[in-house]
């Protein structure tokens, strides 16, 4: 069985036994009340595999469990890497992050922006450059509920009706929420990241992220699409009823098919636990595993810095700023949860997440399958955190 990293007693690192035991009754409290479908909790510390459990089904109806290589939806953990892929090329030299996005993709050149609560249309003040997309602070959003004409050009648009180009002329035709770098707001920002790396690459965006980053960290079973061999590996996707249970959601977000999902580079890839478990770690080890370097430490360390303002928490994240692709704990205290300052983080839109913490050389995975409010987070969080004993 692959686990993603070498498997360690939890003494060695400097964590107990007994304390991380508390995890398991706790998750499987949340799958016996019919909250969850599964859960799977893992926990590498020093480079090393101290805790990796599974509970719950990876598909009620037919009771099939959960298993250490079942196939989940990861929707917007795909940002992360996606980030990484264009930092990547930022490394190489094709371009600066004060870049305009219009340099590679036409579709972004004189960009209009709404203004007076969508009352009128405006030219934007600035172009948008390449950091406005990896800190979300574009103007590009991913459309909502509330009144506002952006809400409606979105929904009438159709993103993956084509390839990544088909986005970007779609979305350059319509007017931004605020003039970039004005306000932080999640969106398209890193769907568009996808296709500059694209564009800037030569390669499709697909075969840029197997070539440059699956295949050398050694994360085979993550990609755009589940092939049918592994088929019985792939968790169905669950919803929260009006009653407090779950259902399975049969159209799942950003899908063109039961096993294939749109080239997205903010929300179409499918991993296990053990791949993203391997990105993480790259990420912890400053750009580098097993000998792979895809960054360098000073890129790696650009990127876990906080990159906005104080008033600009990302999605009602106390205590947090945002770097580029990773919310960034600023103030732990006003995030109300252990952790430490520096600790980088995300997650997707099925409950899956995930924090890398410097301070104490540590690395949480939380996956499940399930559209809503997770509340088991920020109790997987302190379980993990109130283990550790050196």
């Amino acid at each position: 069985m692959n686990y993603g990293l070498p498997r360690a007693i939890p003494e060695d690192v400097g964590m107990s036994t007994e304390r991380l035991a508390r995890i398991k009754p706790a998750m499987q409290q949340w799958a016996d009340d019919g909250k969850i479908p599964c859960a799977l909790t893992m926990i590498a510390r020093e480079g090393k595999l101290v805790h990796f459990e599974k509970i719950g089904m990876q598909d009620v109806a037919t009771a099939k469990p959960v298993e250490f290589d079942t196939i989940f939806r990861i929707y917007s953990m795909t940002k992360p890497i996606t980030s990484v892929a264009v930092m990547m090329l930022y490394e190489e030299g094709h371009f600066q992050l004060n870049t305009p996005v219009s340099y590679f993709i036409p579709a972004f050149k004189d960009m209009k922006v709404y203004a007076n609560h969508g009352d009128a249309i405006i030219d934007a003040e600035r172009e948008m450059t390449i950091k406005h997309l990896l800190t979300h602070t574009s103007g590009l959003i991913y459309g909502g509920d509330w009144l506002h004409p952006i809400n409606d050009r979105y929904r009438e648009a159709d993103f993956y009706g084509g390839d990544l180009s088909h986005m970007a002329e779609k979305l350059g035709k319509i007017p931004l929420l605020h003039h970039p770098g004005d306000a932080w707001n999640y969106g398209m920002s890193t769907d568009v990241l996808g296709y500059l790396v694209e564009v800037v690459s030569g390669m499709p965006f697909a075969e840029f992220f197997k070539k440059r980053i699956l295949d050398p960290l050694g994360m085979v079973d993550t990609g755009f699409a589940v092939p049918e061999e592994k088929a019985d590996r792939y968790a169905t996707l669950y919803e929260p009823t009006e009653a407090g249970g779950i259902q399975v959601l049969d159209n799942a977000p950003v899908s063109s098919g039961p096993l294939s999902f749109h080239h997205s580079g903010g929300a179409g890839l499918q991993s296990t636990a053990a791949d993203y478990l391997r990105f993480c770690q790259m990420m912890l080890n400053y750009g580098e595993l097993d000998g792979e370097r895809l960054l360098g430490r000073k890129t790696v360390e650009l990127i876990t810095l906080n990159h906005i303002t104080e008033d600009w928490q990302p999605l009602w994240r106390t205590g947090c700023g945002f770097g580029l692709g990773f919310a960034v704990v600023t103030d732990v205290a006003e995030t109300h949860t252990l952790g430490s300052l520096g600790t980088y983080s995300w997650g997707g839109l099925a409950s899956t997440t995930f924090w890398i913490d410097p301070v104490e050389d540590l690395i949480g995975l939380f996956m499940t399958q399930l559209i809503g409010d997770n509340p088991f987070h920020a109790q997987f969080r302190v379980l993990v955190y109130q283990s550790i004993v050196d």
